[in-house]
């Protein structure tokens, strides 16, 4: 008789491997990413995007007051699924990461080093005693000296970089989009329609734009650029005329 391993306790301790070799609380934290609202990152020729659904559970809610999208410095910003609040805590030290760097440096991060940042305070988390896993995935992206980049990391700590990502609910439904029709020479507003488009397929054709936040950074100006819902909303009724 197979004893499932929870009855053994092997998920009261991050560090504690069950018998497989797993850590239980990791996988749990990834469970949670899958639930988070759906968020896709899209590198193209001029730049790098972010588009992600604020899922405001509440019509009395601000929507301008829902942040899904964090700007960390003038030439980086990130998004996340899973829990918020987890998110909130690592971007605030990746902002003062950054700002630190400007004044001992004199000179931007780079995205890597941001990317490492995070992923280190992440890893720590799996191996001592009394903490859990940060229940939280991140796309960050960024223009630096080597051009425009899109890093993903998982509550493990681990990252990858990738041309095309997807976290959250609508991974799976969004990802076969992407395999399909993303390309490396996207335009960036073809990038942002075709990320558009993606979150349309997922929510459905009621959503409105003050539900979506979109942000791009251009790789000649490397700032971090938030779209106004006017521009959102355009985007929008064209993914929605596109897919009648």
């Amino acid at each position: 008789m197979e004893i499932n391993h929870q009855m053994m306790g092997y998920d009261r301790a991050i560090t504690m491997f069950s018998p497989d070799g797993r850590l239980l609380q990791v996988e749990y934290a990834r469970k949670m990413v899958k639930q988070g609202s759906t968020a896709i990152g899209l590198v193209c020729k001029e730049g790098v995007v972010l588009i992600t659904d604020k899922r405001l559970v509440d019509k009395l809610v601000v929507p301008e007051a829902v942040e899904k999208i964090w700007q960390v410095d003038e030439h980086i910003g990130a998004t996340a699924a899973g829990m918020i609040s987890d998110a909130r805590v690592l971007v605030e030290r990746a902002q003062l990461r950054a700002q630190q760097h400007r004044l001992t440096y004199d000179t931007p991060i780079d995205v890597l080093t941001v990317v490492k940042d995070i992923c280190n305070i992440k890893q720590i988390c799996t191996q001592s005693g009394g903490l859990r896993p940060f229940g939280i995935s991140f796309l960050v992206i960024g223009v630096d000296d080597e051009g425009p980049k899109l890093f993903e990391t998982d509550p493990a700590g681990i990252y990858f970089r990738y041309h095309a990502k997807v976290i959250g609910e609508g991974e799976t439904e969004v990802m076969e989009i992407l395999y399909s029709e993303y390309s490396q020479e996207l335009l960036l507003d073809d990038a942002l329609k075709l990320g558009v488009k993606a979150l349309v397929k997922v929510l459905g054709k009621n959503v409105t734009s003050d539900r979506l936040d979109c942000v791009y950074i251009k790789t000649k100006e490397r700032q971090f650029t938030r779209l106004s819902e006017e521009k959102v909303d355009r985007l929008l009724k064209e993914a929605k005329r596109l897919g009648k």
